[in-house]
């Protein structure tokens, strides 16, 4: 696929960056967001914005909503998968919701809930562990009728582990995009290959028509690592729309130092091409990305694309929230936002 990477950039990017965070963590004792917020998933739902994310408290995610009427400013709504205590599920040290199958991929229409047979469904991932995403994730599915959001219903167990898997993925999942296309549902998601740092990590995909049992490709990885790039170390986070003609991945490369949100386009969703530079590059010295612009989401509201993001930068006296990512490296993290004018 022959690309013009300028008028693509040019099409999606987004440089007008809040210098004020979207959402922040609360700081407070045993909040499911003591030490930070992460992963936004942004949707509108019954005339108002939700912000799916997930908090971290210091044991492992939780999974909560924010609601907004503007998509900038932001307030908490609730807590929607919680610690399971006194449990011995697989997922009770903490569930960290990647996303809800909405109405439409197409990125030009605001997202919006899908129904099936009457319930909303949530994919999310868990770690065995505890502490800062400890052990091989593995995927469930949640459901809920409740109209408010607030009461989500878990399936007893897992419906995608790394058992079974590649090499590249035999370590442990991550956060996935799902999506419905031609009658198939697709889980795009990214994995380890092993559990020694500076591990790989890359992106790969599995269909399935029940949401239930899922079948990887066969060409897996779709999005890996490539040396000399700046997604290096990690081909991450995919987040999948449809612009009218392909697909784009608002993903995330590392290069081992910093990660910065990617774009990658398909015709087929199988086979990608990426940009060679950066759509979201991390910040400046000072600013809220200055580590890290990553994890993104993406949403078109009156003309104006809305670009969600986890943004990183190394902790200061005053920040509401620290969290230590790898010993020594104290960050805060937030959910920033950019937009294209």
């Amino acid at each position: 696929m022959k690309l013009d990477e300028e008028a693509l950039l040019a099409q999606w990017s987004t440089s007008n960056r809040r210098e004020t965070p979207a959402l922040v963590g609360s700081g407070i004792g045993e909040s499911y967001d003591s030490q930070g917020v992460d992963c936004p998933f942004v949707f509108r739902h019954n005339d108002q914005f939700y912000m799916m994310h997930v908090g971290f408290d210091g044991i492992g995610y939780q999974t909560a909503l924010a609601i907004s009427d503007n998509l900038l400013e932001w307030r908490h709504e609730a807590v929607i998968l919680s610690r399971l205590e006194n449990s011995d599920r697989w997922d009770r040290v903490g569930a960290a919701g990647s996303w809800i199958l909405l109405e439409s991929n197409d990125i030009r229409e605001v997202p919006t809930l899908r129904k099936l047979d009457g319930r909303y469904w949530m994919i999310y991932h868990s770690y065995p562990g505890e502490g800062y995403e400890a052990g091989g994730a593995v995927m469930g599915l949640a459901w809920t009728t409740d109209e408010s959001l607030r009461t989500w219903h878990r399936l007893e167990q897992p419906v995608f582990t790394y058992e079974n898997g590649g090499e590249w993925e035999k370590e442990g999942l991550y956060k996935c995009c799902l999506l419905e296309h031609e009658g198939k549902y697709w889980m795009f998601y990214n994995a380890k290959g092993s559990s020694v740092w500076p591990w790989k990590e890359e992106t790969g995909v599995a269909t399935s028509t029940d949401l239930i049992q899922w079948e990887r490709y066969a060409g897996n990885p779709i999005m890996p690592f490539e040396e000399g790039t700046f997604y290096s170390q990690f081909y991450s986070d995919p987040c999948i729309r449809y612009d009218g003609e392909r697909w784009l991945n608002f993903g995330f490369g590392l290069d081992g130092t910093h990660a910065q949100g990617l774009l990658s386009v398909s015709e087929d969703l199988l086979h990608w091409v990426t940009l060679d530079k950066p759509l979201l590059p991390h910040g400046g010295s000072g600013d809220l990305d200055e580590i890290h612009a990553h994890k993104s989401s993406v949403v078109m509201w009156n003309g104006t694309l809305y670009h969600f993001y986890c943004a990183c930068r190394p902790w200061r006296e005053g920040d509401p929230t620290i969290v230590e990512v790898f010993e020594g490296q104290d960050e805060f993290r937030c959910i920033a936002v950019a937009m294209n004018n």
